[in-house]
């Protein structure tokens, strides 16, 4: 039983189109898929979603240690992309596990900051807890519920 506690998102997909309903709390959108794998390319797709929590963790890790240390941070950018990649360079490398998932961030940080803030805030900014959690080996628990009518 999970912990009533604990908040959780909802996600729906009904049977008709790969658009899937989110609630979170009192948020709702929506995530698709792009028109060319089935999907009408109506919102974001979950990898979208993935990348933008991270570098939403990302740059507002940043703002908290910016104002914190009071630097002229003024502004924050976050790039993000998702790829796979071959892990080493092997002529088996379609086969399964031979290839790793990897995101490319990239940091823009404007202000009148100093080399070495500008360096601490690169440090700083793979300490969000979003991006702990994806390189902590993350496990998922998947559990099947009755059917409810």
């Amino acid at each position: 039983m999970a912990d009533a506690s604990v908040k959780s998102v909802l996600v729906k997909v009904g049977s008709d189109a790969l658009l899937a309903d989110v609630q979170a709390g009192r948020h709702t959108f929506v995530l698709d898929e792009p028109e060319g794998v089935g999907g009408e390319d109506r919102g974001p797709t979950p990898y979208d979603m993935l990348l933008a929590a991270l570098g939403a963790c990302t740059a507002i890790t940043l703002r908290l240690y910016a104002d914190q240390k009071k630097w002229p941070l003024e502004a924050i950018e976050v790039r993000l992309r998702h790829q796979r990649v071959h892990r080493t360079d092997c002529d088996k490398c379609e086969q399964e596990g031979q290839m790793l998932e990897e995101v490319e961030k990239e940091l823009r940080l404007v202000g009148p900051l100093t080399p070495e803030q500008r360096q601490r805030l690169e440090i700083i900014s793979q300490k969000c807890p979003v991006q702990k959690t994806l390189m902590s080996g993350l496990r998922i628990r998947t559990q099947l519920v009755p059917e409810s009518n």
